[in-house]
């Protein structure tokens, strides 16, 4: 008889682990992937600077990449990577503060985009913290 305890059996017995719904970290993270493809598509929908353009493509497109990979590691069952939910969130920080950086060319398109990062960043850092404190698959259910 050995002296160790079975983690798997108290794991399963404990009701203070840490199990992750990663059907709504799935949500977020689509909903997050979306906001990029808005910021995206907002310069060419409203009047906007080259420096617009530029900014919200290249930002945009990389929150909607950040987003659908951690998207794609939810609908796997694995949990999100908290290191690319954290660039998400410098991406959104960014999206925030580029309006009073960069020239947008129109009020509209500067609100949009800051309103946007600030979601892009509230959203990402709750996925990074939610998925940073979570146990590994490896000792619970990712689904709860």
């Amino acid at each position: 008889m050995s002296d160790t305890p079975n983690t798997e059996t108290d794991r399963d017995t404990r009701a203070d682990y840490n199990a992750l719904n990663t059907d709504a970290m799935q949500w977020l993270s689509a909903l997050v992937a979306l906001i990029g493809l808005y910021i995206v598509a907002s310069p060419f929908i409203l009047e906007s600077t080259n420096a617009a353009i530029w900014n919200d493509t290249l930002v945009g497109t990389a929150i909607f990449l950040t987003a659908g990979y951690n998207f794609y590691r939810l609908s796997k069952d694995r949990l999100a990577s908290v290191g690319v939910a954290s660039l998400a969130v410098l991406l959104g920080l960014w999206a925030l503060v580029s309006p009073a950086v960069i020239e947008m060319g129109s009020n509209e398109l500067a609100t949009g985009t800051a309103i946007s990062g600030l979601v892009v960043a509230a959203l990402s850092a709750y996925n990074a913290y939610a998925n940073r404190k979570a146990d590994t698959p490896e000792r619970t259910r990712a689904r709860a």
